[in-house]
């Protein structure tokens, strides 16, 4: 039984009714495999040629659809977006045990953070219990020039994005290297006089970096050089929760 090159679906199934809708989908589902030239396109879809420009064209306006470096249409980062947004509600539901679990080993306030646009977003935390509590609650929105999280949010990012996040950043290129090669940043007094944090990425099922596990505390506490005594806690919490949403591991 052939196929249908619009629909992958068979020459007897008519597809979902709605053509256009078909078509955008099979755009979608031929850049799959890679970058595309708009004559790639026509070929691998088998749609007239100004239809395929006219729809790549679109889903390029609503960032289902990019270009790269030589002009080619490419996947689009809004589907990273809501492929992250539809890992929300397990990574959320996973993150309070893990958290409070770092916040026990370390002794120190730990958060989770998400990437919104150009700032960060506390959505989940565990407080100290005792002494000084250095609160950062759920729902602040903090900038993405400084600290740790920040880093951590920034340096796996695309080179034209990443480059972008760094105008009028804390922290340099240099600084973002030695992250991606250790895995995990610090701040010292960054975002904050004498406040310290380390943080690791959590990356989704697809690798890509969605979230960042943290833990901050005043300098007097937690020190200079806060990832020589706790990057190996916050790198295995970091890790147990991207092992949940790659579907490795359950959390109770």
């Amino acid at each position: 039984m052939s196929s249908n090159p619009l629909t992958n679906t068979s020459d007897t199934d008519p597809g979902s009714g709605v053509g256009v809708l078909d078509k955008a989908a099979a755009v979608l589902d031929a850049l799959e495999s890679g970058p595309q030239t708009l004559a790639q396109l026509v070929t691998n879809t088998h749609l007239a040629r100004p239809t395929a420009h006219r729809l790549a064209v679109a889903l390029e306006y609503h960032r289902y659809v990019g270009r790269d470096m030589q002009g080619r249409f490419v996947l689009g980062p809004r589907l990273a977006e809501l492929s992250s947004a539809a890992g929300e509600d397990r990574l959320l539901a996973a993150a309070n045990p893990v958290l409070i679990a770092l916040r026990d080993h370390t002794g120190e306030s730990a958060q989770l953070f998400r990437r919104q646009g150009d700032h960060r977003v506390c959505v989940a935390s565990a407080e100290r219990t005792m002494g000084l509590r250095d609160s950062i609650p759920v729902g602040a929105v903090l900038s993405m020039k400084a600290g740790s999280a920040a880093q951590v949010l920034l340096a796996w990012e695309e080179p034209d994005q990443l480059h972008r996040g760094l105008h009028g950043a804390s922290f340099t290129a240099t600084n973002l290297s030695a992250v991606r090669r250790r895995g995990w940043a610090q701040s010292v007094g960054e975002r904050e006089t004498g406040v310290a944090s380390i943080s690791a990425p959590v990356r989704g099922a697809s690798g890509r970096v969605i979230a960042a596990v943290s833990i901050s505390g005043p300098l007097e506490r937690i020190g200079r050089q806060p990832g020589r005594t706790h990057s190996g806690a916050v790198v295995a919490a970091a890790q147990r929760l991207t092992d949940v949403l790659q579907n490795t591991v359950d959390v109770d």
